[in-house]
């Protein structure tokens, strides 16, 4: 009795590297299984497949994912957050006051989009804001931004 590699052995390991992505979090082994996916299609198709062939074939689709990936798809994908970035990157941006500074509490600040992984900042202001006014961050001092009223 000879061991053949069926459709659904291919959609099994194609399942299991998926699931793998979920603990390790490379989004590679995803493009692996989506490779054993296809494979188990090609080979529902064509079940005399000879187990070389299988591997070669599934090894190519996978790269293929895999480079279509990190050469097209992800440089699309642009981390908007500015997380883990150099403070010189932060400075310039824009931002509403959304509660004005009043002795001894700090102001708060509102970014559109996330500085420095958080879009609320407590903030400082050698000048007088309200609530609503436009500021940008002119420095960072510990876990508060200092800004300026925007002309």
């Amino acid at each position: 009795m000879t061991f053949q590699i069926e459709y659904w052995h291919w959609v099994v390991f194609g399942m299991l590297l998926m699931m793998a992505e979920i603990v390790v979090p490379s989004f590679t082994i995803f493009w692996f299984g989506l490779g054993a996916m296809v494979l188990a299609a090609l080979l529902a198709v064509l079940p005399d497949l000879s187990l070389s062939i299988q591997m070669v074939a599934w090894a190519l689709v996978s790269c293929a994912f895999a480079l279509a990936w990190f050469k097209f798809l992800r440089p699309h994908m642009v981390d908007r957050t500015k997380a883990g970035v150099a403070r010189e990157a932060v400075m310039g941006e824009t931002g509403q006051v959304i509660l004005a500074p009043q002795s001894p509490r700090r102001g708060q600040v509102r970014f559109s989009t996330p500085v420095l992984g958080a879009d609320e900042w407590e903030f400082i202001c050698d000048e007088e804001v309200e609530t609503g006014d436009r500021v940008m961050i002119v420095d960072i001092s510990g876990n508060t931004l200092i800004v300026k009223k925007r002309a």
